[in-house]
């Protein structure tokens, strides 16, 4: 099934301030790796249910699975908000035990709690257990149209400040990860140097 097209626009829309959007949508893709080429085996997308965050929702979802530990598999998110620090958390757990798992995660806006204010740590802890995140972009959005929204053949059309919320976005979350890629650095600085 796919989403109506003013659920997208609503939900997905990159504002910087999104007051009144309180769900989170999770549009997913999940491929099966076989060597050089890949094979969709899923797709769809999920909203939170209540007292269930959508991530924990689609890791149980996916959990279900069986997963063949031989094999890879890739997953693919683009959510309309940030994963909160519990989720991350989770998030986190679930790649650490399944190695054989790759994600990535394109997230429309980001979320932050005003009481803990631990959303910026628990995206550095995502991405250090080997999650690729990132803000979606104009091209993410269309292939988000394309793929999961009924559109009934219309083009996507970007909203005034798509671009620009995206690039302020993106800067913002590069900042959240800057101590990351230092420390990576100097790891990686220590190796060359054999310390």
């Amino acid at each position: 099934i796919l989403m109506q097209r003013r659920l997208f626009l609503y939900n997905f829309r990159n504002l910087r301030k999104a007051k009144g959007r309180r769900e989170t949508y999770l549009c997913y893709v999940v491929k099966r790796r076989d060597s050089a080429t890949s094979c969709s085996l899923d797709f769809g997308y999920l909203r939170n249910q209540m007292g269930c965050h959508v991530e924990v929702l689609f890791l149980r979802y996916i959990a279900a699975w069986d997963l063949d530990p031989g094999r890879c598999y890739r997953i693919t998110w683009f959510t309309s908000w940030s994963p909160c620090y519990d989720c991350a958390q989770h998030i986190a757990s679930f790649l650490r035990s399944y190695p054989n798992l790759s994600l990535r995660i394109f997230m429309a806006r980001l979320y932050f709690c005003e009481e803990r204010k631990a959303e910026p740590e628990g995206l550095r802890r995502l991405h250090k257990a080997g999650a690729q995140i990132a803000i979606m972009t104009f091209k993410d959005y269309f292939y988000c149209w394309n793929t999961f929204v009924e559109n009934r053949e219309q083009a996507f059309k970007g909203w005034e400040g798509l671009h620009e919320n995206s690039v302020h976005l993106a800067r913002k979350l590069r900042r959240i990860l800057l101590p990351l890629y230092e420390v990576d650095d100097l790891q990686d600085a220590f190796k060359i140097l054999g310390l």
